[in-house]
């Protein structure tokens, strides 16, 4: 360590037993190899390659510095590292130089030097330690060596295993193409070559593109220049067609996206809604106007990568403000994730319309995925709702219908109701209101907004749960003091009275009045710990696949409308990792409903996971779909 914090308070004292060469021996164990002397007290011990009894020393007194009294090396216990730095009087210097004069009165120093005088050897105690440490590195190195040699045999074993696979597969389509005679085949001579999206299972293609309209005249002459095809070519066709169909087939949902730049944000956010399915079929639905078109050139232009990634164009469709739209790239970005043909896209067109529409993201810098999915999904129901020449821009004369139905499920997917209930305290009367939400913000309860990471507290150690977080969402909440105008209290009471209001005290409750489809729980874990710093609560919040939401609903007679079951399943998990708010990185588990299983969506990265997996995850906002009855 170039610069230790320690030395710099170091203060000698006059008569240090590391100055007498008869104190040069542990005083727990009575050794004389590695013997370390404390430079704030005369306690002297052994080192690490020992019995480590000065690190003992250290934990007992916290002195962190201690000198070898032989290689006259300086340790810092504290910060774990060899000090190379001096205090301001140089009193590390003074001291190697009156343990060299210790040692050797004839010479200054013994650390360059093999012999004490002219003619004299070593103590055998140095010689023997010198060679003792030699002995462990070559120890250590043969050890080293030899089991890097057995990695190396074992990479040789297994290429050689590979080659000799190949070759035999190799060779046994040799034999079996020997014994077949060579014949033609008629059929190879007139059917054209097969298009590659025939390769593809009908389950798992794309809806059918713009494709130019067949010649009339059918192409003989190109097919007449070909030698004709006997049954070895034909067999090699058919052989080389399984492994293209084998390398092609992709399931759908499972294609990554690619950062460019801080964009994970966006990537998790993007990957949620692709997996919600009655979001994703909202879109889906919508045939925008140069839709077709626009896939098609897309995939023309940029084709497909050896990683069959998909490079979206790096501008925008269009450069008009006014002419994009997010429901364009949404409807573009959804076909392409879900038709099996690409493993990796490139979104650079939702990138640069969100930069454009949503000035608030636009940069490189970490951004928070709750501030985006809301910001995303209030433009893209402007965009729906826009009345006006603008309208004609984004949705077509003819789609505009169906617009219309797309934004009615879209209000529908997330909107629910909340009933907020005052009632009073000193007539009892509860006062009703109904509310809109589209997502609801959970706060950790209080026992753990104080929490030091130091401590070994056992609120820190048991996580919370998800049902804790509603409940006390829907506790009922004291106002503070006198506050409440309560209407029945002042029914007496004339408009035009000069009398001033009654008030009294109140408390107020939270429920769900009408449930959304898709229920988005965001749960609050970033807090205000200073002017302007926001830090992250790091505690477990432990949630279930299944959530039961009754218990949380107004339930009496008149109140409640609630047209679906309270049953929800979990459907996707966005998690962010690290300790602040403006930095870290965001992932999303989400459930893919065409296979049936869950994915982690890492970016690019995309790895099926498990259940357990996915409810061990430190959540940050949770997606439960309500199940249909």
């Amino acid at each position: 360590m170039d610069r230790c914090k320690h030395v710099g308070r170091l203060r000698l004292g006059q008569d240090h037993s590391i100055l007498n060469p008869q104190k040069w021996h542990c005083v727990d164990c009575s050794t004389t190899d590695s013997v370390w002397a404390c430079l704030k007290c005369s306690h002297v011990a052994c080192g690490r390659f020992m019995e480590e009894h000065s690190l003992k020393h250290f934990k007992e007194s916290q002195h962190p510095l201690a000198m070898e009294v032989r290689e006259l090396d300086v340790f810092c216990f504290a910060c774990g590292d060899y000090v190379l730095n001096d205090n301001a009087e140089g009193d590390l210097k003074l001291l190697r130089g009156a343990l060299s004069t210790v040692r050797s009165p004839g010479r200054r120093s013994l650390r360059s030097s093999t012999w004490v005088g002219e003619g004299v050897p070593q103590p055998a105690m140095q010689v023997a330690l010198r060679h003792r440490r030699k002995a462990l590195l070559g120890k250590m190195l043969q050890r080293w060596m030899s089991r890097h040699q057995e990695l190396q045999n074992q990479r040789k074993e297994k290429l050689e295993e590979a080659r000799r696979q190949k070759k035999e597969v190799k060779r046994r389509l040799m034999e079996e193409l020997g014994n077949v005679p060579p014949r033609k085949s008629a059929r190879l001579l007139t059917q054209a070559p097969r298009s590659t999206i025939t390769l593809i299972p009908r389950k798992f293609r794309d809806p059918p593109e713009r494709l130019p309209p067949p010649s009339k005249k059918p192409s003989l002459l190109p097919l007449s220049r070909r030698p004709p095809q006997n049954g070895r070519a034909a067999k090699l066709r058919r052989y080389y067609s399984t492994h293209a169909v084998t390398r092609q087939r992709l399931a759908p949902g499972v294609t990554g996206l690619r950062n460019l730049g801080n964009t994970c944000y966006m990537n998790s956010i993007l990957q949620v809604l692709s997996h919600l399915q009655k979001f994703r079929e909202c879109f889906l639905t919508l045939d925008l106007c140069e839709t077709e078109e626009l896939l098609a050139k897309t995939n023309h232009s940029q084709g497909v990568k050896g990683a069959a990634e998909l490079v979206q164009p790096k501008e925008p469709r269009c450069s008009a403000r006014q002419q994009m739209s997010l429901c364009h790239e949404l409807h573009t970005l959804f076909r392409v994730m879900w038709s099996g043909r690409w493993s990796l896209v490139s979104p650079f067109a939702m990138l640069h319309s969100v930069w454009n529409l949503i000035p608030a993201f636009r940069g490189y810098d970490q951004q928070d995925a709750q501030e985006f999915l809301c910001e995303l999904l209030d433009k893209v129901q402007q965009e729906l709702d826009t009345e006006g020449s603008k309208r004609r821009i984004v949705i077509p004369i003819t789609k505009r219908k169906l617009s219309k139905q797309v934004l009615k499920v879209l209000n529908t997917i997330f909107h629910g109701q909340l009933l907020s209930q005052v009632t009073c305290l000193s007539c009892k009367h509860k006062s009703n209101t109904v509310e809109p939400f589209w997502d609801l913000s959970l706060e950790f309860p209080e026992r753990y907004h104080s929490i030091d990471k130091g401590s070994g507290s056992t609120a820190y150690q048991r996580s919370c749960t998800l049902t804790e977080m509603l409940s006390k969402f829907t506790e009922m909440e004291a106002l503070e003091g006198s506050i409440y105008a309560c209407n029945h209290c002042n029914k007496r009471r004339r408009k035009t009275s000069h009398k001033p209001l009654v008030l009294s005290e109140a408390c107020k409750q939270l429920l769900i009045y009408r449930l959304p489809q898709v229920l988005r729980l965001h749960l609050k874990r970033f807090r205000w710990s200073g002017r302007n710093h926001r830090e992250k609560i790091g505690v477990h919040v432990a949630f279930d696949q299944v959530l039961n939401i009754k218990p949380y609903c107004c339930t009496g007679s008149g109140h409640s409308v609630h047209r679906g079951g309270y049953t929800y399943d979990l459907s996707a998990v966005v998690m962010h990792h690290g300790k602040g708010f403006g930095s870290g990185h965001y992932t999303a588990y989400c459930y893919n409903t065409e296979g049936g299983f869950w994915v982690h969506c890492n970016d690019s990265e995309m790895k099926v996971c498990s259940v357990e997996e996915v409810c061990n995850t430190q959540a940050y906002i949770l997606f439960y779909t309500q199940r249909s009855a």
